[in-house]
């Protein structure tokens, strides 16, 4: 009997495009559940590059907006362990970051019940044997994640590695599948020998390699405008929730004040964050996240408010010891935050707020500990022999120089208990040997900028009709790393078949 695979297919692209190769080289049946724009979505239902036996649009299944089962969505989270609310209030789309429509607790309700009982659905006719999707991000696709996981599909979720420009296959998102083979090596590398790995792969350039034209160049601001300003007809506000409240003019003035925010943001944070930390004194550092990501709002859900969680460090810190809180780079791409953020965190006694182009890695090798929310710093710090703090589980906590924050109140003992810490390279040399056998080179970010090049207007629009050549050339110009993927993807299939 043929294998079911179905496949997420969103305005990423990497599935659909992953797909095309690997039909070439497995006999199995697809399925897809496609996010998309109306747009973009005639391109799904016309194309004939990818060969798929049933298909569900993903926003046919979430409206109309009715009242609530809550006897349904009660029964669904005892049965599948899922905590609605949860994946809910820290969607960027139905609460805090929200600036077209605010929805009510009964419009949440009715989406969430709508989702539930399509997944099921979906999950309960094909019965698939594999399901692949990119990292989630938003609560609904997050939402399937977790319930397959609870059906105990096999799941070939792929994300960048932490180390590297490398791309890695698994069930749990950043937790290698064979964690428990980790072993130490009889001649493991010392902390120099794998600092210069790490540092081999310039992660501050890969950081500002990501934030060029973030908001793309002006040529394609200008035909984004265009294309959506005249020749759209807008029809997702009626269709896609995440599109309420969008009317043409409250996108292009949101646009501008997006645009005006974030020359004033910048003129205000190169003035008075500090440039030139003093790396001579006793300091914590602790990186600001971009705000609006899977790191925060999903890995971290009850660590959302970075203020309260900074007064809480800054309270816990012994009495010789200074906090640095350094803005991530990247948060250029959000607008940077407002004044009143910076402005609060700056009258926090003991604490220095450090410029975004400081190098994160001379704050990592100059500190005491490091503490993050869920950021790969934690992992970065190890290799410099410092002791960090997390509040997510990641498969890099299994190494003793990162401990897990359980309780905000066990934060006094617990840094207290890292400053004291020493440990060798060994377990850090087993760690990095797993990752470097269960990954593979793949440049995401670098397939993500030609994506947004040739189909998004550098990424400024996502509504977009696509053509079967357009993306039989795409496919076509990006072939050998999409048969990596692909490749990689049926060796990962091949292992959970080896599981049985």
């Amino acid at each position: 009997m043929k294998d079911k695979i179905l496949v997420w297919v969103d305005s990423e692209l990497k599935q659909f495009c992953q797909c095309y190769y690997l039909q070439k080289e497995i006999d199995a049946d697809f399925f897809a559940i496609v996010d998309s724009t109306n747009k973009t979505r005639r391109f799904f239902e016309n194309q004939n590059l990818v060969k798929f036996k049933k298909v569900w649009y993903y926003h046919d299944y979430t409206l109309p907006i009715k009242k609530p089962d809550l006897d349904y969505l009660s029964s669904f989270e005892n049965k599948y362990d899922i905590e609605l609310w949860k994946l809910a209030i820290n969607d960027r789309i139905f609460y805090s970051f929200n600036d077209f429509y605010k929805f009510s607790k009964n419009e949440i309700l009715s989406i969430l019940e709508n989702e539930c009982r399509f997944f099921e659905s979906v999950l309960n006719e094909i019965k698939p044997n594999y399901i692949i999707l990119h990292e989630p991000y938003q609560h609904h696709d997050e939402l399937f994640y977790e319930l397959c996981k609870i059906k105990n599909i096999k799941i070939l979720s792929y994300f960048f590695s932490t180390l590297g420009y490398r791309c890695e296959i698994s069930q749990t998102v950043h937790v290698l599948d064979n964690l428990k083979n980790l072993e130490i090596k009889n001649n493991p590398r010392n902390f120099n020998e794998l600092r210069n790995y790490l540092t081999s792969f310039k992660l501050d350039d890969k950081v500002t390699k990501q934030n060029k034209d973030p908001f793309g160049n002006k040529t394609n601001i200008l035909n984004a405008a265009i294309d959506y300003l005249l020749k759209t007809k807008n029809e997702n506000i009626k269709t896609h929730y995440s599109y309420f409240g969008r009317s043409k003019l409250k996108v292009l003035l949101n646009s501008i004040s997006g645009s005006i925010k974030t020359k004033k943001r910048w003129n205000y944070l190169n003035k008075k964050l500090v440039k030139n930390p003093d790396y001579d004194t006793n300091f914590v550092y602790y990186p600001l996240h971009i705000e609006q990501e899977r790191s925060t709002l999903i890995v971290t859900p009850f660590y959302t408010d970075d203020i309260e969680f900074i007064k809480n460090i800054v309270k816990s810190l012994p009495i010789n010891y200074t906090l640095y809180v350094k803005e991530h780079p990247s948060q250029l791409t959000r607008h940077w935050r407002s004044k009143k953020f910076y402005d609060e965190l700056s009258n926090i006694p003991n604490l220095s707020l450090i410029h975004p182009h400081v190098s994160s890695l001379e704050l990592v090798k100059n500190c005491s500990l490091v503490i993050t929310r869920s950021g790969t710093v934690a992992l970065e710090a190890a290799f410099f022999e410092k002791p960090s703090i997390t509040c997510a589980d990641f498969d890099y906590t299994v190494l003793s120089s990162v401990e897990r924050l359980k309780s905000i109140e066990d934060l006094p003992k617990l840094i207290r208990s890292c400053l004291k810490k020493k440990f060798n390279s060994d377990e850090l040399d087993a760690y990095v040997s797993l990752v470097e056998k269960n990954t593979f080179e793949f440049d995401g970010s670098n397939f993500d900028i030609n994506k947004a090049k040739k189909f998004f207007h550098g990424g400024r629009l996502v509504d977009v009709e696509i053509t079967d050549s357009q993306m039989k050339e795409f496919l076509d110009e990006n072939e050998s790393e999409l048969k990596i993927l692909s490749q990689e993807m049926i060796k990962k299939i091949n292992y959970f078949k080896n599981q049985i």
